[in-house]
C-alpha cells in the first residue's frame, strides 16, 4: 500500500477577501496554499517587497501627517497669543 497523504486543511479554517480572488482565479492553487504548499516565484518576492515598502511609507505618511497637524495647531496658538498680546497693548 502506498502511503496516503492527509490535508492539513480544516473546513471550519476562516478565508479573508484576497484568498476568494485567489480561489475564483486558481481554486487548485487556493487548496494547495491552504494545505501548506507556498508557491515559488520571484515575482512573489517582488510584490511581498512592495507591499511591505507601501506599508512603510504609509506609516511615514500618518507620521507626517500627525507632526504637521500639531505644528498648524501650535502655529494658531501663536498667532491667538500674539492677537491677546497686542490687544493687550492697545488697550493699556
Amino acid at each position: 500500500m502506498g502511503e496516503e497523504k492527509k490535508s492539513t486543511f480544516k473546513s471550519t479554517d476562516t478565508i479573508n477577501a484576497s484568498e476568494i480572488g485567489q480561489f475564483s482565479f486558481c481554486s487548485v492553487s487556493w487548496y494547495l496554499q491552504k494545505c501548506g504548499y507556498k508557491p515559488k516565484s520571484d515575482f512573489i518576492d517582488i510584490g511581498s517587497k512592495k507591499h511591505i515598502d507601501l506599508g512603510r511609507a504609509i506609516d511615514r505618511y500618518e507620521t507626517n501627517m500627525k507632526k504637521s497637524n500639531f505644528f498648524k495647531y501650535f502655529g494658531y496658538l501663536l498667532v491667538f497669543i500674539g492677537c491677546l498680546i497686542f490687544l493687550f497693548e492697545v488697550i493699556l
